[in-house]
């Protein structure tokens, strides 16, 4: 009786360990040679069970500038970034819930509303999780453009 019960404590910790998340930070990171910069998103979760996450943009220029900004974290399922090539080569990151317009000369992310961004520009890809749950980004050419659900 007693192997029995190991067995199912063992099982039962199996279990526990793939339902909780690692508070180990995620980086995934993007090369944009077009506006000649590299994104790197850095998701770190905040709760051991829930899907709660923060997200930190790291921006890097070929010309040697570089930045960091915290964006709206992930508070359930709404950590996506999709990114857009704009007029004037300027990046747009935009999630659900922000949007950050990065020139490219200074590496500056700026906080945008919505409106004032340009209609006129080129999906990219997205940072997004994969199946797996793993933070990961997506080329344009890997997956299309998803839209954000109105809540």
């Amino acid at each position: 009786m007693r192997p029995l019960l190991w067995l199912v404590f063992l099982g039962g910790l199996c279990l526990l360990s793939t339902a909780c998340n690692s508070s180990a930070p995620e980086p995934a990171s993007a090369d944009f040679p077009s506006a000649k910069l590299r994104l790197t998103i850095v998701r770190t979760a905040t709760d051991l069970f829930l899907q709660r996450f923060n997200l930190v943009l790291k921006v890097q220029g070929l010309n040697g500038c570089s930045s960091s900004t915290d964006l709206f974290p992930d508070t359930g399922y709404a950590g996506r970034r999709n990114i857009y090539l704009a007029g004037k080569g300027q990046v747009y990151v935009v999630g659900q819930f922000d949007a950050r317009v990065i020139d490219p000369q200074d590496c500056r992310a700026i906080l945008s509303e919505f409106r004032h961004l340009d209609r006129q520009v080129v999906f990219l890809g997205s940072f997004d999780q994969n199946t797996d749950k793993r933070w990961t980004y997506f080329s344009a050419a890997d997956r299309p453009e998803l839209p954000f659900e109105k809540r």
